[in-house]
């Protein structure tokens, strides 16, 4: 229940981050763009191009993990392309304010693509979780072949099986130094096969 109350309100954290700095990031992205000659739809549409290639990228590469699988080069590209565009366009956003304007438009940025990227992060361990897990409970549990016996019941079973083989049956002696038993209980644990 911990690991579950954990990994929730980890998610619920991260979501919460990157919601906020995806709605900044994207003000300065379509400021960028529009001051820059762009109206209408395509002022609009341009950040989330840049966002959506990053979203698209991190499912790729998420994809592949969850298959055992190596992410594909153009999911690696296409994830760094993103990030370098996303964080880019806010830091030339805030560039006409100096270091600190361009380091401050910078922040919802890359808070957005570290939030992203934990929340692949979390996905990705839960389901190496839930695969271990699932893994434990369709292990077959090894069956017993031989029951345990005691050391009495050892003696008990082979001075038998002696007595139905080829010469003489086993000696007393023979049993307890096999089994480690004192001979006085061999001779009472054998006698009792002599009264059966």
């Amino acid at each position: 229940m911990t690991d579950r109350l954990i990994r929730i309100t980890t998610a619920l954290a991260v979501v919460a981050v990157a919601a906020v700095a995806a709605v900044i990031s994207y003000r300065h992205a379509y400021e960028l763009v529009h001051s820059n000659g762009e109206t209408g739809p395509t002022a609009r549409l341009v950040p989330f191009t840049v966002d959506g290639l990053i979203w698209a990228a991190s499912m790729v590469m998420l994809d592949a993990s969850r298959r055992k699988q190596p992410a594909p080069p153009l999911a690696k590209w296409s994830l760094a392309v993103g990030i370098v565009a996303t964080v880019g366009a806010n830091v030339a956003h805030g560039a006409s304010h100096g270091v600190i304007g361009a380091a401050v438009s910078a922040w919802p940025a890359l808070a957005l693509v570290g939030s992203f990227e934990l929340l692949m992060t979390l996905t990705r361990a839960a389901a190496h979780s839930d695969h271990v897990q699932d893994e434990q409970r369709t292990e077959p549990v090894p069956s017993r072949t031989k029951t345990e016996q005691t050391p009495e019941q050892a003696v008990l079973d082979e001075y038998r099986a002696s007595l139905n083989g080829p010469g003489r049956p086993l000696s007393q002696r023979y049993l307890a130094e096999k089994h480690g038993i004192d001979r006085r209980r061999v001779k009472q644990i054998v006698s009792t096969v002599a009264q059966l």
